[in-house]
């Protein structure tokens, strides 16, 4: 493979994971984190980029090295754990693109005026528009490469305009005045969580760059994603905490639009509706793309009609947002299970990289499986703990 086409390919499953993390739910958290722990938010971004890097780093070069999709690895530790991890990550992957197209709705409202529903069908043929194509791989790769770059100098735009206080910024990222463990999980979970984790490490399968020799690309590539995604969340911050910090008050009905026009008026708000769309689209096909590349490996008909099934997952998930509105309740719901994803799956890779039957005689570096194992259990404990408080929340 050339140079330059590789070097495209490892690019464009970097911005295919973090534009799958960068969606309306991403702007939402940092907004409304950022107005309660103000300077305090950059030690919570601080660490999450840490655990961030160290579960991706493990799941990418494991699937890279074992040559499988992640359910296949999950089937090989134990014969039908990879079917659940593929229901989980299909569960997920659905009730959340739900929620991409809705914001992608509301984003077409703001940009021109038109309901969201409305926006949403537009968005939803948009994304569909990508894998109706024949090159459908190498348009993804593009579009979320364009789109992230849009979205990363939109948000450095505003962030300048909102003059934050960047010292302050600075010093409270490594002396916070309080931790907040629920934040970081949070970030981590929208970062890394569910299907998105998974998103660049199987296109990079798809596109051939797989092997023990791929494993210095494959970890700059999973570096990268988790950079780009922090890149976007540290500017969002700064742009946010200029605003909180002026004492302006941050709409709880739309809390990113409204840091938006603080910092630059009209203006500011058309930048919002522009960003949001960018981050609902891209999510909505780093979504589809991902979850089903999770059953097509479990369905011989599936993967025969790849992109048709792609293609189907967006129109259901556009569908019902159109039909019914957005089902909060589904998206709660399955926000909660989604927290428990990566500890599964991150475990299940964990144990496959010492199987030989999956690895060969590859020899995963200590430091990642202790460094993964200690994101296992926090994860595990501050899911179980979402999950358990959320669900009863969800029924009152």
């Amino acid at each position: 493979m050339e140079k330059k086409s590789t070097a495209s390919l490892l690019l464009g499953a970097a911005f295919l994971m973090a534009t799958s993390a960068i969606g309306p739910g991403f702007l939402t958290q940092t907004t409304v984190f950022t107005q309660s722990l103000m300077a305090s938010f950059g030690f919570v971004i601080f660490i999450s980029i840490i655990i961030d890097i160290g579960a991706q780093m493990n799941i990418w070069r494991i699937i890279a090295v074992s040559e499988k999709r992640a359910q296949d690895i999950a089937n090989d530790v134990l014969p039908g754990l990879g079917h659940f991890l593929a229901a989980l990550v299909v569960a997920g992957g659905l009730a959340f693109n739900i929620g991409n197209i809705a914001g992608a709705g509301l984003a077409v409202n703001v940009l021109f005026g038109l309901s969201a529903k409305t926006g949403a069908l537009l968005s939803g043929i948009v994304a569909i528009g990508i894998f109706l194509v024949r090159e459908a791989g190498k348009v993804m790769d593009r579009f979320a490469q364009i789109m992230g770059f849009v979205m990363i100098i939109l948000t450095i735009f505003v962030m300048f305009t909102a003059d934050p206080p960047v010292g302050e910024a600075v010093v409270k990222t490594f002396v916070p005045d309080r931790i907040d463990l629920l934040a970081i999980v949070t970030l981590v979970g929208g970062t890394v969580g569910g299907y998105i984790t998974f998103a660049g490490g199987h296109r990079l399968l798809d596109a051939g760059i797989k092997g023990r020799e791929a494993l210095p690309e494959v970890t700059k590539s999973a570096v990268t994603a988790i950079g780009i995604a922090s890149i976007m969340r540290i500017f969002l911050f700064l742009a946010a905490f200029g605003i909180v910090a002026q004492g302006l008050a941050i709409d709880p009905a739309n809390p990113p639009a409204s840091v938006f026009q603080h910092a630059a008026g009209n203006v500011g708000y058309k930048i919002f509706g522009v960003v949001m769309w960018a981050a609902a689209v891209t999510s909505v096909v780093g979504a589809a793309y991902t979850s089903v590349s999770f059953i097509q490996t479990l369905s011989k008909t599936v993967a025969k009609h790849h992109n048709l099934t792609i293609v189907t997952f967006i129109a259901i998930s556009t569908l019902v947002f159109v039909l019914i509105g957005q089902p909060v309740k589904i998206l709660v719901l399955v926000g909660s299970f989604n927290g428990l994803i990566l500890p599964i799956a991150l475990g299940v890779m964990l144990i496959a990289a010492y199987k030989t039957k999956i690895v060969g005689d590859y020899k995963h570096p200590l430091w990642m499986t202790i460094f993964g194992a200690i994101i296992v259990i926090a994860m595990t404990i501050m899911g179980g703990y979402t999950l358990i408080n959320g669900i009863p929340q969800l029924f009152k």
